[in-house]
């Protein structure tokens, strides 16, 4: 618990002295500070830091309806960091016994064991210019970034390029004292990478650069290229496996995380002659760390029950429920699930109530499942939803 604390307050500092365009801290507060803490200040003011954000429409990809007013928005350069005073303790003078990094003080394991709590965040918010205070999400344990597209990163996944490396590496060990791992998700319904002709070694080399560049925790490949699938011809798995086997090539398992974000009736051991992606999974599942599931936007009464959420669903998707997969080979842990936050606005259909989900989440535990929960998306997905569908189950 100390230990903890510790965390907080230092990650608490680190994150007030970097982003904060108050006066730099006296002389009085540094000498405050333990060893520790003036190390992490220190590295964080020697980072390196990037030129000016470019400035670029920041049109939401996939509520562009709502935002209208914002194509000629750009970026705001970023505060400066703090000047420390002549009684600051520098790295290089501390001994090295006391030195410690931003890492070794708040690292958590790479990959999460499950329950995984995914949150993604996509639109814009006033006031918030990338992803949210870890404060403000208690209760999951991962936000994904939403999207980086062929064409570059947009919407929240570009305001994080307009961040310094400071800042970034500020909010990572702010969101890391909190059990929170940050990554981006690609894609999305904007790209069709197999129909539009993309290169899958090419592209995955490609967003794997841009993951380590800009310093997060993975990346969740949110594929949905319906053309690909639905022509039955094996392209869309097969670009899938060659894309997640060079992503985990560049990205390796002892550091990165790499989740899918198929839509649940492609798990269907029937409906694709590609395999669809039971056939992704026997092929690359062990470099997938889990699958964020989309049990949403499958049909007006496809997975809005316990019942056909979990156990059997329709005829029309056979054999797609949570279990279901189970049966056909997925393991229970690496299957999360999906849903909307709201009951419009963020999808079309599949929404069940918080409480509601709370109760499937409940009797798919008691079945042995471990998997978690995804949700589309923040800010709708507050604290408060996490916790009423974590209640019954394992509770925040």
């Amino acid at each position: 618990m100390v230990r903890q604390f510790m965390q907080g307050l230092l990650v608490s500092l680190v994150f007030a002295a970097t982003f904060s365009s108050a006066a730099p801290l006296d002389d009085a507060t540094l000498r405050s500070l333990s060893p520790q803490a003036r190390a992490v200040l220190e590295q964080a003011r020697h980072l390196e830091t990037r030129k000016g954000p470019i400035a670029q429409p920041a049109t939401n990809v996939k509520e562009a309806e709502e935002l209208d007013a914002l194509p000629n928005r750009t970026a705001s350069t970023p505060p400066p960091i703090f000047t420390p005073t002549s009684n600051f303790v520098s790295w290089e003078d501390m001994p090295a016994a006391e030195r410690i990094s931003v890492n070794d003080e708040v690292s958590v394991e790479a990959v999460p064991a499950p329950p995984h709590w995914v949150v993604y965040g996509d639109q814009w918010v006033s006031g918030t210019n990338g992803p949210p205070a870890a404060s403000d999400i208690q209760g999951y344990n991962v936000f994904a970034l939403s999207f980086l597209l062929l064409a570059g990163a947009w919407d929240k996944a570009y305001e994080w390029t307009t961040y310094t490396d400071a800042q970034r590496a500020a909010v990572k060990a702010e969101y890391a004292a909190a059990g929170i791992k940050i990554v981006v998700s690609c894609f999305g319904s904007t790209d069709v990478p197999t129909s539009s002709g993309a290169d899958a070694t090419a592209t995955a080399q490609k967003f794997a650069a841009w993951v380590k560049q800009y310093n997060l925790d993975g990346i969740d490949v949110d594929y949905e290229d319906f053309g690909a699938f639905d022509s039955q011809s094996g392209s869309a798995e097969n670009w899938l496996i060659t894309f997640t086997t060079v992503l985990r090539a560049n990205l390796p398992a002892s550091t990165y995380i790499i989740s899918h974000a198929p839509v649940a009736p492609w798990f269907s051991p029937t409906a694709y002659a590609g395999g669809g992606y039971l056939k992704v999974h026997k092929s690359v599942g062990s470099s997938i760390d889990w699958y964020n599931v989309q049990f949403y936007n499958q049909g007006v009464n496809e997975y809005t029950t316990c019942a056909n959420l979990l156990t059997t669903s329709s005829t029309t998707w056979a054999k797609t429920a949570l279990f279901q997969i189970v049966a056909s080979g997925v393991p229970a842990s690496k299957l999360v699930i999906g849903k909307p936050a709201r009951a419009s606005g963020d999808a079309n259909n599949g929404y069940i109530a918080p409480a509601t989900l709370a109760q499937c989440l409940q009797t798919a535990k008691a079945q042995g499942w471990t998997g978690g929960a995804m949700v589309w998306q923040w800010p709708y997905a507050t604290e408060s939803w996490i916790s009423t569908v974590r209640s019954l189950s394992w509770p925040v």
